[in-house]
């Protein structure tokens, strides 16, 4: 049986040389829905780089190319259903490709003295946090998948951020972004929370498991203990 990680012939002088993974094997790791994701991350320094150049209509172009990128997180979710394509990298990969377009663009807001940096903090350190048990999950062998109120978070943090974005072109929102950021800030922490029990339940529960399955030692010089015949006294 040809091992999936198969590499093509290539001749040389010294004979056949395998450089690249065979087709089929490609084609199942790189779907639509995981393209989607990776050209989210590639999104990124674009952003950055919009939201920190001074110039005419760059604010425009900003939005622009965010709006895009968030756009991709619900084609990729969506065309993975639909499509059933939905995969463990693509479960792992989905989550860190919104973790960096909404930390980019909040850190790059907070450059340009639009919000406070103690709400980025918190937002960007609750991402962290959410990624650490994802990780810890992934080494126990569960992924810990994104929640309703992680999803609804970030609809907020797309919105959010949008408006204060267009605040210096449009004043008239500035009270709006302010309230979405502070829905923002609430949405981190609960949807934090929600990650953290569900995490320490889930893991309580295999670590009762495991120790229920653990076989009792009975050393040599030990004996069972025997039972008493109380008929007999």
């Amino acid at each position: 049986m040809e091992h999936p990680f198969f590499w093509p012939p290539i001749l040389t002088a010294a004979g056949p040389v395998r450089l690249l993974p065979n087709e089929g094997w490609v084609r199942k790791l790189m779907n639509l829905p995981i393209s989607l994701t990776l050209l989210r991350i590639f999104f990124v320094p674009l952003v950055v780089v919009l939201l920190l150049t001074k110039g005419e209509n760059m604010d425009l172009w900003a939005v622009g190319v965010f709006l895009l990128a968030a756009v991709t997180d619900l084609l990729d979710g969506y065309l993975a259903r639909k499509r059933a394509q939905i995969t463990t990298l693509g479960i792992l990969l989905d989550p860190i490709a919104d973790k960096l377009l909404i930390s980019a663009a909040l850190i790059s807001l907070v450059e340009l003295q639009l919000v406070p940096a103690w709400m980025v903090v918190i937002i960007v350190g609750r991402e962290f946090a959410v990624s650490g048990l994802r990780s810890i999950a992934t080494a126990e062998g569960w992924v810990l998948e994104a929640s309703e109120l992680g999803k609804t978070k970030m609809v907020f943090q797309v919105v959010a951020i949008t408006v204060i974005v267009l605040e210096h072109r449009y004043p008239a929102v500035h009270p709006l972004g302010e309230v979405l950021l502070w829905m923002v800030v609430l949405f981190a922490v609960a949807s934090a929370v929600q990650y953290f029990l569900y995490f320490w339940k889930r893991l309580d529960v295999r670590v009762k498991r495991r120790a229920s399955r653990r076989p009792m030692v009975i050393r040599a010089d030990e004996k069972e203990p025997e039972e008493k015949d109380v008929a007999a006294h």
